[in-house]
C-alpha cells in the first residue's frame, strides 16, 4: 500500500527542483511507478477522488487503493480515502455519498458511504460485475455484466444453460474468440437495471438490452463512456454492435434508448447510420445527447465527428464536421454551453473545447497527452496528463488558460533516475508531403549513440509525447540508445486522408517515409550512429519489421518483432475482426488477393539475412501467434541468427509486471547483442 505521508509529500513537493540524476531508468521502475486511475469531481465540484495503483511484483499484480484531493485549496495533499481498503471503481452519488465495488465473499458488491460516515454494501449480486452507473436522481443503478439469455441479473446467475458432458463448444457464426478470449456461446456483456429503496438495491436485476444480441459495452475494449442515463434517471442511452453473421466484419456501433426500469424494448437512434456511433454523453439539461460518429462503414479508423441529438425533435446536427481532427472523448462544460473534448493533434494528444453554438474549436493544452477531462462549474478544467517524460499526473486549466500540476505521485522515484531529452522534427516524406517524428536521447549523454528506430502499431496511430507502460521510449533510451520514430503515412494527428493514405499501401509511402525519416534524422544529428541501428516494432510495427528484412535487408544491425502479421493472405482468415484486414486491403482474401499478395512478407524471405528477435503471446487473437511462429521458421531455415520469445499468459500485448520486465530484457539485450553495446540491459536492475 500506498504510504500517505509519501504521497502527501510527492503532492507539496513537485515544484522543487529535482535531484541530481544517479541512474539509467529501467523496465522495473516503469512497473513500480505509481499510477494514477481517472478522476471523478463530488457534485459540489470540491473534491476529486480516484486511484492510485501500486505493482506487488512478488504476486505479479497491480493494486489500487482511493484517494482523495481538496480542489479549493491550492497545493492540498492527497489523502486516502478511510473505509474503503480494497475499493475499487469510486464515483459520486448526487447527494455527494461515494460508490464503489469491493469483494464481499467469492464476488464484489456495490457499497455506499456518504463522506464522514461508515462504507455499507447495498447490494446482492449473484453474479460478478463489470460495471456500474448511479443514476443523476440516485433512485436506481445499472450494471453490466458478462451473463446468458436471461431476463435478470438473479436468473442469469443461478439458470445456466446445461453443457454438455465434453469439453467442445459448439459455434454456428462468428465471433468464435475475440481478442485473448474464447466466445462462450450465448454468453454476452449485457445491462441490468436495480431501483434503490431504503438505500439498497432490491429486485433481480432486470435487463435493459431487452432482446437485443450483441455486447454493451463492446468488446473488447468499451467501458462505461459507452452508457449514460438521462437527467431524469428515466432512460439509459447505450452503444451496441447488433450481432450475428455480420459481427465479425461489422463496425456498426449504434447508440439506443431504452427505459431504464426495463419496461420496453430499446429505441435505436443512429438506425440511418451503418457505421460507427457511440460514446453517449447526455447535456447538463438533459435536453441534447452529444456522441461521435463515423461515416465509413467497416472503417475503425474513420474520423469521428461530434454530433448532438435534440432529445425532443431527433434532430441530429455534426457539431465537428468542418474540423479535421477525430473527437476520442466528450465532457460538457456544466453550463452546457461548450464541449470539451480530447483528440490527437501532431505529436500530442490535447484538449479543446468545443462551442456548442458554433462549433468552433479552442486548443486548451499544450504539449503531451492530456486524458480524463472534468470541466467545473468555475470554468476551469481537470484532467490528467502524461508525457515521455513522465506518466500521469493531476493538472488544472484554469478559465484563462493557466495549466497548474496538482499531483507529482512519482516524483521521487523519477528524481533517482537519469533525465531524457525530447526532440520533434519533420521532413518531407512520401509523395513530397510533411511527416514528423520524435528523438529521445539520455539528456547528458556524450559521443555517438546506436539507435533504436520504433515502427509503431495500429497502424492508424501515433508515436509521440505520451508515456507507454508497454512500449516506453524512455526506456529504451536510457542505457544509452537514441530512439527514432517516425509518425508515417497512416499516422493519427494530421487529418483524415493522411489516415486513410495507408490503406491498400501497406509497404508503399510508410516505408518510404522510414527511409526518408531516418536519413533527415541522421543527417541533422551527428550524435546518431546510423553504422549502429535496429528496428522494432508490434503489430503493424512487427509487420513492417518482417517487411524490412524484404525490402530493406542491408538497412540495419537486428530486427525485433512483436506479434507482427507475417504472411497477409492468411492473417486475413486468422484474425477475429475481420473488418480490419478487409478494409486495410479492399475485401475478403478472395476479393483482395492481389492486393493482400503485394504487400505479403511472406513472398520475400529469400531476401532475409538481418538478425531477428520475434515474440508471440499464445493468447493473441488479433494477430495470432502462428504468424510469428512462421517467421522465426522461414528465419531458422535460412540461417538467420533469430530467436523467439514466447509468452503462452499474454495477448496481443505484455502486461503482467514480471513478463515485461523479461520483455525489455530480452529486447535490450538483443539490441546491445548487434549493436555492440555493452551495459546492463534495460529490463534488469
Amino acid at each position: 500500500m500506498i504510504k500517505p505521508a509519501l504521497l502527501a509529500a510527492a503532492a507539496l513537493a513537485f515544484a522543487l527542483p529535482i535531484a541530481a540524476a544517479a541512474r539509467p531508468m529501467t523496465a522495473t521502475d516503469m512497473h513500480t511507478m505509481r499510477r494514477l486511475g481517472a478522476p471523478e469531481v463530488s457534485p459540489d465540484g470540491r473534491t476529486a477522488i480516484f486511484s492510485l495503483s501500486t505493482t506487488d511484483l512478488a504476486a505479479n499484480k497491480r493494486n489500487n487503493t482511493l484517494y482523495m484531493l481538496d480542489l479549493t485549496r491550492r497545493g492540498a495533499s492527497l489523502r486516502p480515502v478511510p473505509g474503503v481498503d480494497g475499493g475499487h471503481s469510486a464515483t459520486w452519488g448526487p447527494d455527494g455519498a461515494l460508490y464503489f465495488l469491493k469483494a464481499v465473499g467469492e464476488r464484489d458488491q456495490l457499497h455506499r458511504m456518504p463522506l464522514g460516515g461508515q462504507a455499507v454494501a447495498i447490494s446482492d449480486f449473484g453474479a460478478d460485475i463489470s460495471g456500474f452507473k448511479v443514476a443523476p436522481t440516485g433512485d436506481r443503478v445499472i450494471v453490466w455484466a458478462d451473463r446468458p439469455d436471461c431476463p435478470d441479473l438473479a436468473c442469469a446467475a443461478t439458470t445456466l444453460p446445461a453443457k454438455p458432458d465434453g469439453s467442445g463448444r459448439v459455434y454456428d457464426e462468428l465471433f468464435v474468440r475475440h481478442w485473448d478470449t474464447w466466445v462462450e456461446p450465448g454468453t454476452r456483456s449485457r445491462i441490468y437495471s436495480y431501483p434503490v429503496e431504503n438505500g439498497r438495491l432490491t429486485g433481480m436485476g432486470v435487463r435493459v438490452t431487452g432482446n437485443l444480441v450483441g455486447d454493451t459495452p463492446s468488446k473488447p475494449f468499451g467501458g462505461g463512456e459507452e452508457i449514460a442515463f438521462s437527467r431524469d434517471g428515466r432512460t439509459v442511452y447505450f452503444a451496441l454492435r447488433e450481432a450475428g453473421r455480420i459481427e465479425a466484419t461489422s463496425t456498426n456501433l449504434d447508440i439506443f434508448a431504452a427505459p431504464a426500469d426495463g419496461s420496453a424494448p430499446p429505441t435505436n437512434l443512429t438506425d440511418a447510420n451503418d457505421a460507427t456511433d457511440t460514446l453517449p454523453t447526455v447535456s447538463p439539461d438533459g435536453r441534447t445527447l452529444a456522441y461521435v460518429a463515423m461515416a465509413r462503414p467497416g472503417y475503425e479508423s474513420d474520423r469521428q465527428v461530434l454530433m448532438l441529438r435534440d432529445l425532443a425533435s431527433g434532430q441530429v446536427r455534426p457539431l465537428t464536421r468542418g474540423w479535421d481532427r477525430s473527437v476520442g472523448s466528450i465532457a460538457w462544460a456544466p453550463d452546457g454551453r461548450s464541449i470539451v473534448v480530447e483528440a490527437q493533434d501532431t505529436l500530442d494528444n490535447p484538449l479543446f473545447r468545443v462551442d456548442v453554438a458554433s462549433g468552433r474549436v479552442t486548443r486548451l493544452t499544450r504539449s503531451g497527452s492530456a486524458h480524463n477531462a472534468r470541466p467545473l462549474r468555475d470554468g476551469s478544467v481537470l484532467y490528467t496528463l502524461n508525457s515521455v517524460q513522465k506518466p500521469d499526473d493531476l493538472h488544472r486549466l484554469d478559465r484563462r488558460g493557466r495549466a497548474t500540476q496538482l499531483t507529482a505521485v512519482n516524483r521521487e522515484l523519477l528524481a533517482q533516475l537519469d533525465p531524457v531529452s525530447f526532440e520533434r522534427f519533420d521532413f518531407a516524406g512520401a509523395n513530397g508531403d510533411r511527416v514528423y517524428g520524435i528523438k529521445v536521447k539520455p539528456q547528458n549523454a556524450r559521443g555517438k549513440l546506436p539507435i533504436a528506430y520504433v515502427v509503431h502499431g495500429g497502424p492508424q496511430g501515433s508515436m509521440g509525447d505520451a508515456w507507454s507502460y508497454r512500449w516506453n521510449p524512455r526506456v529504451f533510451a536510457s542505457p544509452g540508445y537514441a530512439v527514432v520514430s517516425v509518425d508515417f503515412h497512416g499516422s493519427t494527428g494530421y487529418g483524415q486522408a493522411f489516415v486513410d493514405s495507408i490503406n491498400r499501401d501497406w509497404g508503399g509511402k510508410p516505408l518510404q517515409d522510414l527511409k526518408l525519416g531516418l536519413a533527415h534524422a541522421v543527417a541533422t544529428d551527428p550524435q546518431l550512429d546510423r553504422s549502429r541501428a535496429c528496428a522494432l516494432g508490434a503489430s503493424y510495427g512487427g509487420y513492417m519489421m518482417y517487411w524490412i528484412a524484404g525490402q530493406w535487408p542491408d538497412g540495419f544491425n537486428c530486427l525485433v518483432s512483436h506479434n507482427g502479421v507475417f504472411d497477409t493472405r492468411s492473417m486475413a482468415y486468422m484474425t477475429e475482426e475481420l473488418w480490419f484486414t478487409e478494409w486495410e486491403f479492399g475485401g475478403n482474401p478472395t476479393e483482395a488477393a492481389q492486393t493482400l499478395e503485394r504487400w505479403n512478407p511472406l513472398l520475400h524471405v529469400d531476401k532475409w539475412k538481418t538478425p531477428t528477435l520475434i515474440v508471440i503471446g499464445e493468447k493473441d487473437f488479433r494477430i495470432p501467434y502462428p504468424q510469428g511462429l512462421g517467421a522465426f521458421t522461414a528465419l531458422q531455415q535460412q540461417g538467420v541468427p533469430s530467436r523467439l520469445l514466447r509468452f503462452p499468459d499474454e495477448n496481443h500485448w505484455v502486461l503482467k509486471p514480471k513478463n515485461s520486465i523479461q520483455w525489455y530484457g530480452e529486447v535490450q539485450g538483443w539490441l546491445d547483442r548487434w549493436t555492440g553495446k555493452a551495459g546492463t540491459a534495460s529490463g534488469e536492475q
